[in-house]
């Protein structure tokens, strides 16, 4: 990540990253409409499928606690970004099914690895959570070390 630039556009040289504060980095865009658990979750679901699609009902099954609502707006979302594609069969009712585009298969892999590593350091995180509501009294970078009168400061 790059620092701030004065006037906040679009200066960068060939290769040089963008800038996670300013609202047109690419990398902050991205991160605005695959941030959700449920479209990194639908992905998921949709990349198992590959290259089959699903229908609606089917996703809803495969994604356990999201509403009707919240699934459709999840995939017109993936639809409108170009990651998936809807196909509607002209019965009655009628018959919607999805399916990731070549682009939408191609964050597959980035979403694979950011699982990895939740599942490697949740742990961690969710241990450091634990230990700071254990010690309300300490400062956000402080840790209590149970059972001592120690506090240590995270990141030392």
């Amino acid at each position: 990540m790059t620092t701030s630039r004065p006037g906040g556009r679009d200066r960068r040289r060939p290769g040089e990253r963008g800038d996670l504060l300013d609202p047109l980095c690419p990398t902050r865009q991205l991160l605005d409409r695959v941030g959700t658990k449920w479209t990194s979750i639908a992905v998921k679901v949709l990349a198992e499928e590959a290259p089959g699609e699903l229908r609606f009902a089917e996703l809803r099954r495969r994604v356990p606690g999201i509403s009707q609502k919240m699934l459709s707006v999840t995939l017109q979302s993936l639809v409108r970004d170009g990651l998936a594609a809807r196909r509607v069969e002209p019965t009655v009712p009628p018959a919607v099914h999805y399916r990731l585009t070549e682009l939408g298969l191609s964050l597959e892999g980035p979403l694979s690895a950011l699982r990895d590593w939740a599942e490697t350091h949740m742990p961690q995180i969710t241990r450091s959570n634990r230990l700071a509501d254990e010690s309300p009294a300490a400062a956000p970078d402080q840790v209590r070390c149970p059972g001592t009168s120690v506090t240590r400061v995270l990141g030392s």
